[in-house]
């Protein structure tokens, strides 16, 4: 007669944990066991974490927790945290490509290291101008032939195109003047890939099939001649992909056919000359402290069709400024994500040829 198997010794602190039999007659292992919960005792667990002083990180990273024991209870996770534009919350990682809030802006700041020309993008903790922070995401800075490029991930040790944690990039021309933003991921259903010469190169030394094999143009950014060369302030315009809040939570959650959307039209607000200080000015209500002609302040651009527009004007979508010699804040709200935003700002990094 065959002896029998004897359990397993039971783990450390003396729980057994419950042997199910399954294929090859292997005990389902641990992540299945937490799996097997019921979905509303899995979305009432993330509720009162969401709850229990979670608000803020770091003490937000419980959610996160949640998200990552399997997939049943990330989908539970993601079904109960609201996204940026209605919690002005940044929780996963696919909260940096959502819109920002309306009624008030993200804050955030950019800490610049120019020995490696790296930029390291926070969100702020508390209300002073700069704080710990959250890290977010970083960009490097490379010379392509005649052109710059900055990669931007959500690891600041691995900077690379062929990353998976690779977001997308920032592509300039040789004047400096014109740039084109690209996201990793397609913005809608049948969109094309960029097919330039680097999208190829980098494509073809993928380190994951799961990583994209092209860049997804979404965006650009312009820089006008100035007329008055280094004394006068730059003069910007973006045109945008900017979907609508609820399609993006939707696409989140996977239950939209995401569908192409117009062009947002941003325009950088006039600053005005300050007859006593002998310079231009903007009111940046204390979140900027250094004059610089890095500063701006974005804003939609009236459309000629549609007069309700011009009411719009005033509110203040994305400004960026300096408050150190390496350090920038950056504060954004809807329609722009913080992807968006950063690729905005590292745009006036670069020089400008043309305008300086």
């Amino acid at each position: 007669m065959p002896r029998e198997t004897p359990p397993p010794p039971p783990p450390e602190g003396g729980e057994v944990h419950e042997v199910v039999e399954g294929e090859d007659g292997q005990a389902e292992d641990q992540e299945e066991r937490w799996a097997r919960l019921l979905p509303e005792l899995m979305s009432e667990v993330v509720r009162r974490v969401e709850a229990s002083g979670g608000e803020r990180w770091p003490a937000r990273k419980d959610v996160v927790s949640c998200a990552c024991v399997c997939r049943r209870w990330r989908d539970a996770a993601v079904a109960v945290v609201r996204p940026p534009a209605e919690s002005g919350k940044i929780t996963f990682p696919s909260s940096l490509k959502q819109p920002g809030p309306r009624e008030f802006p993200m804050q955030c700041f950019i800490k610049r290291n120019k020995k490696n020309s790296t930029f390291y993008l926070y969100l702020g903790l508390t209300n002073a101008t700069v704080d710990k922070g959250k890290f977010l995401m970083a960009a490097r800075r490379f010379r392509r032939g005649p052109h710059t490029e900055y990669i931007v991930s959500l690891d600041a040790d691995d900077l690379s195109q062929g990353s998976n944690a690779y977001m997308g990039k920032l592509r300039s021309d040789f004047w400096g003047t014109n740039f084109k933003i690209y996201d990793s991921k397609p913005p809608y259903d049948g969109a094309k890939a960029s097919s330039s010469r680097s999208s190829r190169r980098f494509g073809n030394r993928r380190i994951s099939p799961q990583v994209s094999a092209g860049n997804y143009e979404v965006g650009q950014v312009s820089y006008k001649y100035n007329l008055l060369k280094s004394r006068g302030p730059r003069r910007m315009y973006c045109a945008l992909e900017c979907p609508s809040t609820q399609e993006t939570w939707e696409n989140c959650l996977k239950t939209k056919f995401r569908k192409p959307t117009g062009n947002t039209v941003l325009r950088n607000k006039a600053p005005r000359w300050h007859e006593h200080l002998q310079c231009w000015c903007l009111n940046f209500h204390g979140r900027v402290t250094v004059a610089s002609v890095k500063n701006f302040q974005l804003v939609a651009a009236a459309d000629p069709n549609d007069p309700a527009s011009s009411k719009d004007e005033e509110t203040v979508l994305l400004q960026f400024g300096k408050v150190d010699d390496n350090i920038f804040t950056m504060d954004y709200r809807q329609p722009l994500s913080a992807f968006q935003a950063f690729a905005i700002s590292l745009s006036s990094f670069g020089t400008k040829l043309a305008c300086e």
